[in-house]
């Protein structure tokens, strides 16, 4: 797959439109099921997962879509948690199909979200996690995320024991 990737050249990011939930639906599904992260607790089994266009009409929020050869691969967004501080947000839904994987696409998805974070005035991104995700968490390490004794805020992902707290 990897002339999938050749280039950057055919993937499109673009925000998330109503059309696009059930294949985000399905990829942020089958992602956690791939790595046994399917548990109780986490993004799983929340019913915004069926309707994230709906979730991300908050203001100050936004979620992205990434597309390879007009096929929907994956996304991330910033989202005001409910119960963090103002000036703090949340890095979520992040996930991409196995094929879509390092080629540098969720460093791109990542570095998109913290600049809308910045641009609309966060301090700090918060992100909830999971062991099986190592991958990710590595990832989110090298973007400076510093690991936390507990969670922030009241997100009802309780079976995420990994959380991390970047400050710009």
């Amino acid at each position: 797959m990897l002339a999938y990737f050749r280039s950057m050249e055919n993937v499109i990011i673009r925000t998330i439109q109503q059309g696009d939930n059930p294949a985000l639906a399905s990829i942020v599904r089958n992602t956690l099921a791939e790595f046994g992260a399917n548990h109780p607790g986490t993004v799983y089994y929340d019913p915004t997962t069926d309707n994230l266009y709906g979730l991300f009409q908050k203001e100050r929020s936004i979620y992205y879509v990434a597309l390879v050869n007009s096929e929907i691969v994956g996304g991330a967004g910033i989202y005001p948690s409910d119960g963090l501080p103002l000036d703090t947000c949340e890095l979520v839904k992040m996930y991409l199909l196995p094929h879509s994987r390092g080629h540098g696409l969720g460093k791109k998805l990542i570095n998109l979200s913290l600049a809308f974070a910045k641009q609309v005035g966060y301090k700090k991104v918060y992100l909830e996690s999971m062991p099986e995700l190592k991958k990710a968490l590595k990832i989110y390490e090298k973007f400076g995320f510093k690991y936390l004794n507990g969670p922030m805020g009241n997100t009802g992902h309780f079976g995420c024991d990994r959380w991390m707290l970047l400050d710009f």
